[in-house]
């Protein structure tokens, strides 16, 4: 039972929000404007992550053809399309995913056992998923840090909801993307006035976690990979029969996701 586990304070959990195909290339359905510089901040802060052995919580944009046909958005993060997946070196060997729905049934001490906890989420406010809000507002850790895409969306979105429910929240501005500079400028600005720290990927650096958890990547060298099962009322985690829906190849319930076949795969994703 989980409840019997003694629990641990994190010094520190990442947030990675929407690091996904269709954002972070250029040749993406609706890319952020400064792919560029955004990559190798992501590498920094994904290899920062792993030397560290921190925990971390992913959100995986998901938008149905039908949301779409009725904002006039471009077309991106569709469910089941190469977009829509995550770039390769932010998803981590260690790592559970859980699906979005309308129940509270997802367990608080998932880090315990994985180093990447992998939410779906439907809005810009990851919080607006209950299984999310209920692990964000119960994981004990002293801070948050937050980054990915965009600032101005839905980074901006997560900061404000955790620092509404009295969430120490830092966001790692340069690892942010955004189509706008002029509104993104502004909405560090508005976290910040809110009581959210900013840093930098060179103060990250220079900074080392005293407490580390230790991971394991699975058996003989297969990720180790778990889903957290909806329809499941006892909160009991499902051992991965199924495929990573994050993953090359994979499959998310009946839907296929395959890589874009116009990008390779990013080398050194083990950063």
């Amino acid at each position: 039972m989980t409840g019997h586990r003694r629990s641990r304070v994190y010094e520190c959990v990442l947030v990675d929000v929407d690091t996904q195909w269709d954002f972070c290339d250029p040749n993406g359905a609706c890319p952020v404007a400064n792919t560029s510089t955004l990559i190798p901040a992501l590498r920094h802060a994904i290899a920062w992550v792993k030397r560290n052995q921190a925990p971390i919580i992913s959100s995986l944009y998901s938008h149905r053809p039908s949301d779409l046909s009725q904002s006039g958005l471009p077309v991106c993060c569709l469910d089941g399309s190469g977009g829509q997946r995550k770039v390769g070196f932010t998803i981590f060997h260690s790592r559970t995913w859980i699906e979005v729905d309308n129940t509270l049934s997802c367990p608080i001490d998932l880090f315990h056992d994985y180093q990447q906890v992998i939410f779906r989420k439907r809005t810009d406010d990851l919080l607006a998923n209950p299984k999310a809000d209920r692990f964000f507002t119960q994981v004990p850790t002293k801070s948050f840090m937050v980054f990915g895409v965009s600032l101005e969306g839905s980074v901006k979105a997560l900061t404000l909801s955790l620092l509404a429910r009295d969430k120490p929240v830092t966001v790692l501005a340069d690892a942010c993307g955004f189509w706008n500079q002029g509104t993104a400028d502004l909405a560090l600005r508005q976290v910040a006035a809110k009581g959210a720290k900013i840093t930098t990927i060179s103060e990250l650096l220079q900074r080392r976690l005293d407490r580390r958890q230790r991971y394991t990547n699975g058996h003989n060298g297969h990720p180790k990979t778990d889903f957290v099962d909806r329809h499941n009322g006892n909160q009991e985690r499902v051992a991965s029969s199924r495929s990573d829906p994050v993953s090359d190849g994979s499959t998310a319930g009946s839907r296929k996701i395959t890589a874009p076949k116009s990008q390779p795969e990013t080398p050194g994703d083990d950063a």
